[in-house]
């Protein structure tokens, strides 16, 4: 379990690397519903989600391997890993599926990662990343099962809290869980 601490940390660690997202107040009506909403702006992030802020948190919170970095993704999670590698200096390998869209291999090769398209599915492309991960010995970026890129992704939690004090539920999108698995 991730703890407010754990987030705290984080947003220290990652705080020159990521952007701090603003709000959008929107009113309920102009969405057919009656409160209002207040929107994070996550797509104006680097790589255009809040993947970069879980992929920042677990290379700042390691040391990185010569070997640089490892990680299998459907896209976004390749973009944002890719990038923070990139950021810092260092090597990253991207694992996709067979079937992922050009446009996401080239965005993520466009970050100077090497690209390996693999397997028909997600689940494939991880098995594959992790033979090469232990034959090369970098590190392993998981998408959303480890505490380091939770409390990455826990941090927009942590903006919300700071820039709308005053509400009262949280609607998060899940897909593989590591937002909300740090929210």
């Amino acid at each position: 379990m991730v703890s407010r601490a754990d987030i705290a940390a984080a947003a220290i660690r990652i705080s020159s690397h990521v952007r701090h997202t603003p709000l959008l107040r929107v009113a309920g009506a102009e969405l057919g519903v009656a409160p209002p909403v207040v929107l994070k702006l996550e797509l104006l992030q680097h790589t255009g989600s809040f993947k970069p802020r879980g992929a920042f948190n677990r290379l700042l919170a390691d040391s990185l391997p010569a070997a640089g970095v490892i990680a299998a993704s459907g896209g976004n999670h390749g973009a944002a890993v890719a990038y923070a590698a990139r950021t810092l200096g260092v090597r990253a390998e991207i694992f996709v599926p067979t079937l992922t869209p050009p446009a996401k291999v080239a965005r993520i090769a466009s970050y100077d990662a090497r690209v390996v398209q693999t397997g028909e599915t997600y689940a494939e492309a991880l098995l594959a990343s992790r033979a090469r991960q232990a034959e090369t010995g970098a590190l392993e970026v998981h998408a959303y099962d480890h505490a380091d890129v939770l409390a990455g992704q826990g941090t927009v939690a942590r903006e919300l809290e700071h820039d709308a004090p005053d509400l009262t539920h949280v609607l998060v999108a899940t897909g593989g869980g590591g937002l909300i698995g740090g929210m």
